[in-house]
């Protein structure tokens, strides 16, 4: 319980109280309660209304769920493949799919910047297929940001999966391939239903941090492609607006609470056919 209230509970409430307060001249905090930081958030200004922070906003809640689906589309077959090997084996492949995770993500950006450069392989390939100019390079691009979060977040969904995957009651299976089952049938009615509290762990592992990410976003992405965690960082930092941050924050956590209260409300009332 003191855990729960040093980490979250204060922590929050502060988040909260400075939300509501406003920025001084010298970036200081005056304590007041005002709404002038949220309405500056909803884009309303002193003489006109603009959706530049709701588009940032809209923009994150995309680029999260798009890192999500890639994340778990990648992880249930490279679940279903480490299941599958021998006990001695299962150990190493879980050992190459964690130990990039054990390296910073800063450092992981810059081998992704170094890959995606002008003279590698992957440049020329894509020079080759259209997709590029000769002698550019393939950042800064938001497919360079999705690229660079999916192999960022793959631990976080692959993990949860092998767990329901490797517990999966295969007798099941076998039983409606014995009915002659079409594979859909099988994977939605048989296989879905028992590894989804597997899949549903591994899209809040994936999605909650995906949503405030600012790291990738900023080295392979650039300006164009700001995210909100990327906002909150300037806030926090150079802008010295920590109220007007706050008021972010504020945001990014209700809508992460609502998506997480919509997949529990999908959990409970999921029908698979």
């Amino acid at each position: 319980m003191a855990w729960l209230v040093g980490f979250l509970i204060l922590p929050s409430a502060a988040l909260v109280a400075v939300g509501f307060a406003e920025r001084g001249a010298y970036g200081e905090i005056r304590w007041s309660f005002t709404l002038e930081n949220f309405r500056r958030l909803l884009g309303f200004g002193l003489f006109d209304w603009s959706a530049d922070y709701l588009w940032i906003l809209g923009r994150s809640v995309w680029v999260a769920l798009v890192t999500t689906v890639f994340a778990v589309v990648v992880s249930y077959p490279l679940a279903f493949f480490i299941a599958s090997r021998p006990p001695r084996r299962r150990y190493l492949w879980l050992a190459l799919v964690v130990i990039p995770f054990c390296t910073n993500m800063v450092i992981r950006t810059y081998a992704w910047m170094l890959l995606f450069s002008q003279h590698m392989p992957f440049a020329r390939l894509a020079h080759l297929l259209g997709l590029i100019r000769a002698e550019t390079s393939l950042y800064p691009s938001v497919w360079a940001v999705y690229v660079g979060m999916v192999s960022s977040f793959l631990p976080f969904a692959t993990l949860p999966l092998y767990t329901s995957v490797e517990r999966l009651d295969w007798s099941i299976v076998e039983a409606a391939e014995d009915l002659y089952a079409s594979k859909r049938r099988i994977f939605f009615q048989a296989i879905l239903p028992q590894t989804f509290p597997g899949l549903t762990v591994a899209v809040i592992l994936t999605f909650i941090p995906a949503m405030g990410v600012f790291v990738v976003p900023d080295m392979l992405g650039g300006a164009k492609t700001m995210l909100v965690g990327n906002l909150i960082q300037q806030q926090f930092g150079a802008s010295r607006d920590w109220p007007f941050g706050a008021a972010v924050s504020l945001a990014l956590m209700v809508l992460t609470l609502a998506g997480l209260f919509w997949l529990r409300r999908r959990g409970e009332g999921a029908e698979w056919v």
